[in-house]
This record gives C-alpha cells, sequence and structure tokens, in this order.
C-alpha cells in the first residue's frame, strides 16, 4: 500500500464514518474502482488502527460529556469531583444507562458479522443500501421536532435506537443516519439525537477495534505498509473530528438535505458503476 493510498483510504473513512453517508459504501466503491480488496483480508492492522482513530475521534469531542458520565458514576460511590454533592441530579449516570441499553440489540449482530461482512463486495446492493440511507434522511429532516434529552428520553427510546444501530450493521446503511432517524423518530430533541449517536459509536468502535487487533495476530503484517497505515490513521482521526463537528453545526443550523442528496447521487453512481467496472 502506498502512503497516497493509505491517506485516501484515511480520509474517506475517517470522514464518512461520521457523517451520514455510509463509510461502508465509499469503501466498497473506492475497492471497486480501484480493483482492490477489503481492508480485513489484506490490512487488517490498518482496519485496527482506523476503528482506534474513530473511536479516539469521538472520545477528544465529547471528552466532557463522558468525563461527567463517568465522574458522576464515581459519585455514587462517594468518589470523585461530585461525590457528596447536596441536590444534585445525576443526569450523567441516567444517559450512561440509556447507552448500555441501546448498546445490548448489537449482541445479535455478533453470530452473524462474518456472513454480513460479505455483502461489502456486493456493490449493486451497496448502492441501493446507500439510496437507502438517502430516503432516511429525507425522512428524519420532515419528522415532528422532538423534546427529549436525556433528562426525559426513556429506555424504550434507547432500545429502539439501539436496534436501529443494530440494523445499520448491514453494509451500506449508515450508522449515523440510521441512528439519528430513529432517534429523532422517537421524539429527542434532533441536537441530542445526534449526541447520542455518536455516545453510543463509543462501544461499538472500541468492541470492532478489539477484534479487528485480535485478528492482527491471526493474520500475516507486511510492516513495509507501517507508514502508509500511520500516516492513513492520523488523516482518519483529523477527518473524523472535523466529520463529528461539522454534523454538529449542521445539526443545530440545518437540514440534512445535502446529506441526502449526495447519498441518492452515490447510489446511483455506484450501482452504475459496478455494472461497468
Amino acid at each position: 500500500m502506498s502512503i497516497w493510498n493509505g491517506v485516501l483510504i484515511g480520509l474517506v473513512q475517517g470522514i464518512t464514518e461520521f457523517l451520514p453517508v455510509s463509510s461502508s459504501g465509499h469503501i466498497s466503491i473506492i475497492n471497486n474502482l480501484f480493483n482492490t480488496t477489503p481492508l480485513e483480508q489484506d490490512h487488517m492492522l490498518f482496519a485496527a488502527l482506523l476503528r482506534l482513530a474513530a473511536l479516539i475521534a469521538v472520545l477528544v469531542v465529547y471528552w466532557n460529556d463522558v468525563a461527567f458520565m463517568v465522574n458522576q458514576l464515581k459519585a455514587l460511590f462517594g468518589v470523585g469531583p461530585y461525590a457528596n454533592a447536596e441536590g444534585m441530579r445525576y443526569n450523567g449516570v441516567r444517559q450512561l444507562m440509556m447507552l448500555f441499553i441501546a448498546s445490548l440489540p448489537m449482541l445479535m449482530i455478533i453470530p452473524i458479522r462474518l456472513k454480513l461482512m460479505v455483502l461489502n463486495t456486493r456493490n449493486i446492493y451497496m448502492g441501493v443500501a446507500i439510496i437507502l440511507t438517502g430516503f432516511m434522511l429525507y425522512t428524519s429532516d420532515r419528522m415532528p421536532k422532538g423534546k427529549k434529552t436525556e433528562r426525559s428520553m426513556t429506555w424504550l427510546d434507547a432500545l429502539i435506537v439501539g436496534f436501529c444501530q443494530a440494523v445499520a450493521s448491514i453494509p451500506g446503511l449508515s450508522r449515523p443516519a440510521t441512528t439519528i432517524t430513529g432517534g429523532i423518530a422517537t421524539g429527542l430533541n434532533k441536537d441530542y439525537a445526534v449526541k447520542f449517536s455518536f455516545l453510543l459509536s463509543i462501544p461499538v468502535l472500541f468492541v470492532s477495534f478489539l477484534i479487528n487487533l485480535f485478528g492482527v495476530f491471526s493474520a500475516a503484517v507486511d510492516w513495509k505498509n507501517l507508514p502508509a497505515y500511520l500516516i492513513g490513521t492520523a488523516a482518519a482521526l483529523v477527518g473524523g473530528i472535523l466529520a463529528i463537528n461539522l454534523l454538529k453545526l449542521i445539526s443545530a443550523k440545518g437540514s440534512f438535505d445535502k446529506f441526502t442528496y449526495y447519498c441518492l447521487v452515490l447510489g446511483v453512481m455506484g450501482i452504475i458503476l459496478s455494472m461497468i467496472f
């Protein structure tokens, strides 16, 4: 793998991981155009590093939220900066519980994870899935505005968003688009639906990183590619941080229409390209 290929894949993976446009769909199209194989086949170490970069990107942007939840959890045991605080509402602990509940449906995906990965090579299917992502975004923009936040969302709301995340394990569907749409459908405030979606990605990215890391031990690593891997990982980290902040800004000030049209065009192009190449 060349340095430029590493940077290209890193940027595409980092940006599309968090924008509602399907990272797996973009990588599939790149593999189709450049006749390359999925990272999990020939570049398992790079795949692991890209997951780590995505995880770090979320933690960087939402560090205050993560620290708040952890410190409030510690306060329940009488330790940390919030210990023994009078009249404190444990909204951070409540949010942590909602994230735990929302993560449970992903357990259903573990037994079929490898079977789902086969769909990454079926480019016509990927194009259709990207188009479906566009329709989800179109729908989310036209749903009634919700008011629920971490203080008022219910365990059922969290479970519904969690099932949406599980469905988004199907290649071609954007995880952010699916979970944000699910959150808005349950009545979450749009900005909070975006935040909850990103916070919910933390355990998924961590487990995915571990799975890929364990895979490195059973795969042959071509260490001459390490510079490309590291530079590509740095590009993914920067791209991820920028993408998260961009989506937060768009959510606060506008609609997802531009992403909707982008997904529709990209999906059609993906189907056409799969018929040519």
